[in-house]
């Protein structure tokens, strides 16, 4: 967590927005281009069989800050994140459970001249205006699966929402890097991954697909919080089967390192 991650006492500084966050890196390096600061919030709608951070699902599982406190902090680091070609990256949880506080976090970024970026899965994309998206140079697009029963048994919600985001951004012209997590015999279908990468490829603002082989680095954070983790007996995948997933993807004329 920043320094600045407890409230202050008495009135909110002018222009804050009051948030939950649950930590940060700040030294990210997958979270898009360059060197990045990561900002975890807290709270998320979905409940993904995979979850690696579930600590982040309850919007109080963070601590109470203000909007211009961690925008401040990021400010310590805005020239080595220029230098590094990096910015910031808004993650979770879920951003987009607190729209108001993200969008003031980007803002506070744009006016340091950052490169940013939202990691969201689309399901609460219509909490998302258009004047927060302005401020938005990219969007991590964790899509889980391409068929609704498939998503519903994976996260809970349903998939339409994130698929209307995806093409509410691709109307927007707003770049894209989808993440799909590979999971054997949750999402290893490769006639859904098909639907997908031609989905995918039809937005037009797709720069990347990242395929990311699932782990089980969270279970230990599950068994800590009591709940159980039905994925305990599932293997990561196997390098040909990651490797025939990047080519359905690439097949589609998508970029898939």
């Amino acid at each position: 967590m920043p320094s600045t991650s407890t409230m202050p006492a008495g009135a909110a500084p002018s222009g804050a927005v009051r948030g939950w966050v649950h930590s940060v890196e700040t030294g990210g390096t997958v979270d898009g281009p360059g060197i990045r600061f990561v900002l975890f919030l807290s709270g998320c709608p979905l409940r993904c069989q995979y979850c690696h951070n579930p600590d982040t699902q309850h919007l109080h599982d963070g601590k109470p800050v203000y909007s211009t406190e961690i925008v401040q902090e990021i400010g310590t680091y805005a020239d080595f994140l220029t230098r590094a070609k990096g910015g910031v990256t808004l993650s979770g949880g879920e951003p987009l459970v607190q729209p108001e506080f993200t969008a003031a976090i980007l803002r506070g970024c744009k006016e340091l001249g950052l490169h940013t970026a939202l990691d969201t899965s689309g399901f609460l994309g219509s909490h998302a205006d258009d004047h927060l998206l302005d401020d938005v140079d990219l969007v991590l697009l964790d899509i889980k699966a391409f068929k609704e029963l498939t998503h519903r048994n994976l996260t809970t919600v349903p998939l339409r929402p994130t698929l209307a985001f995806a093409e509410r951004l691709s109307a927007l012209r707003k770049p894209i890097w989808l993440r799909y997590v590979l999971v054997p015999g949750l999402t290893d279908d490769l006639k859904e991954i098909e639907g997908l990468a031609e989905f995918a490829a039809g937005l037009e603002v797709v720069e990347r697909v990242d395929v990311l082989p699932f782990h089980k680095m969270g279970e230990t954070k599950w068994q800590a919080l009591g709940r159980p983790y039905r994925l305990t007996d599932t293997q990561p995948p196997s390098a040909e089967l990651t490797g025939r997933v990047r080519d359905t993807f690439r097949a589609a004329g998508l970029t898939a390192p």
